[in-house]
């Protein structure tokens, strides 16, 4: 086995010959060779030249081959020391390897090649020891930085977080006969779900409920986007009487626009609608959302019509206005999708129609569709979950 030439032998050896030998062999094979008589001169040569394995006798004069093992285990542990003793000394070998011997060869020495593959040996091991608490450094300054950036994102996240919660509109809002309520439970820290409800005018409320695809950051990131938007449209119509807030189709269109010239590799589905409390018609646009809305009057539900294409993949697309009367004691129920994966049915169709069972049997508050789902229990849920409902009191 090659060794590099910076690799440094110390031979401690009383027996000149034998010392000799071992050096003139070692050193015809690349090694730096160190040479000691006794253990002094070891301990002394050892501070001076630093060398990478010592090969020792045991039985030295002055200071024994185990001693110096003794000394080099506390002052060089990580340094591998072979000691050499003849087979009737064995106790000494066990007692050498007690304190920290790497290994050990037979004494005196028949076949050199066998003494220098125990040496490799012992320097290889001595290279992955090193190798492997490079490795554990390393690995605790990666897990100390990550650690570090952990807590940043944590920060970073709790005030995305916070802000998020601030942009959702008040709980039981009432506009006229009409109350809006809402609940959004992430699957992750942050939410890709959305729902706002605002007053146009003196007699309009606009609403809308939105799922970003994806969840965390990213998505909430266009939660926010979304929200800036539809207040900018709100503010055009109070400054300037632009008709684009009141107007659900074009808003999507408009939406649609905006979220795709953005080139954030994101969409999203909307149901976006306005509620006059005079006229009592609650006009709306679909944009690719599912579950579509429910209507439930007189203890029965169904979905409403609407289609259209998700907001964002195409820089233009066509939507279409729905329009209809809102009757005394009916409510409307909008979902995100993630309700769907909290119910427990085999296909689609099932957990459509145990939706619709469920909600009908409501009182058409948030509360009730709480523990009808069961929120409140699970720790955890697929996809983020949001509702919203729009109550008409008698």
């Amino acid at each position: 086995m090659s060794m590099k030439l910076t690799d440094k032998l110390m031979i401690v050896e009383n027996d000149m010959t034998s010392r000799q030998g071992l050096a003139d062999y070692f050193e015809d094979n690349g090694f730096d060779v160190v040479q000691a008589e006794n253990g002094k001169v070891a301990l002394d040569l050892f501070k001076e030249q630093k060398p990478d394995v010592v090969l020792t006798a045991l039985d030295l004069p002055e200071i024994s081959g185990v001693e110096v093992l003794e000394t080099l285990s506390k002052t060089s542990p990580n340094t591998p020391v072979v000691v050499a003793s003849e087979p009737s000394s064995m106790n000494d070998v066990i007692e050498a390897l007690r304190h920290g011997a790497w290994d050990y060869v037979a004494r005196p020495y028949t076949s050199f090649q066998v003494v220098e593959h125990v040496v490799c040996k012992a320097l290889e091991r001595a290279r992955l020891v090193e190798e492997n608490k490079r490795y554990r450094q390393q690995l605790e300054e990666t897990n100390q930085a990550l650690k570090k950036n952990l807590n940043i994102l944590q920060e970073d996240q709790e005030a995305g977080r916070s802000v998020q919660m601030r942009m959702l509109p008040e709980q039981d809002i009432k506009f006229g006969p009409y109350t809006f309520s809402h609940h959004v439970t992430p699957s992750l820290y942050l939410s890709g779900d959305f729902v706002d409800y605002f007053k146009i005018n003196d007699n309009t409320m606009g609403f809308y409920i939105a799922d970003i695809s994806g969840h965390g950051a990213a998505s909430a990131f266009v939660t926010v986007l979304l929200k800036s938007l539809i207040a900018l449209c709100l503010t055009k119509y109070q400054l300037h009487d632009n008709q684009l807030i009141l107007e659900p189709e074009k808003l999507l269109a408009y939406l649609a626009g905006e979220i795709h010239a953005a080139q954030l590799g994101k969409y999203l589905t909307i149901v976006y609608g306005t509620l006059n409390y005079e006229t009592h018609q609650l006009s709306y646009s679909v944009g690719g959302h599912f579950p579509n809305p429910i209507w439930v009057e007189n203890g029965k539900a169904h979905y409403i019509e609407g289609k259209g294409f998700p907001i964002g993949i195409m820089k233009q697309t066509n939507y279409q206005r729905v329009t209809i009367d809102f009757p005394k004691n009916v409510y409307l129920v909008l979902f995100s999708d993630g309700i769907l994966e909290i119910i427990r049915e085999p296909d689609l169709p099932s957990k459509e129609k145990t939706m619709l069972e469920w909600v009908a049997k409501g009182d058409g508050t948030i509360n009730y569709l709480r523990e009808r789902f069961k929120l409140k229990e699970q720790p955890y849920f697929p996809d983020d979950v949001t509702m919203m409902i729009v109550k008409r009191e008698s």
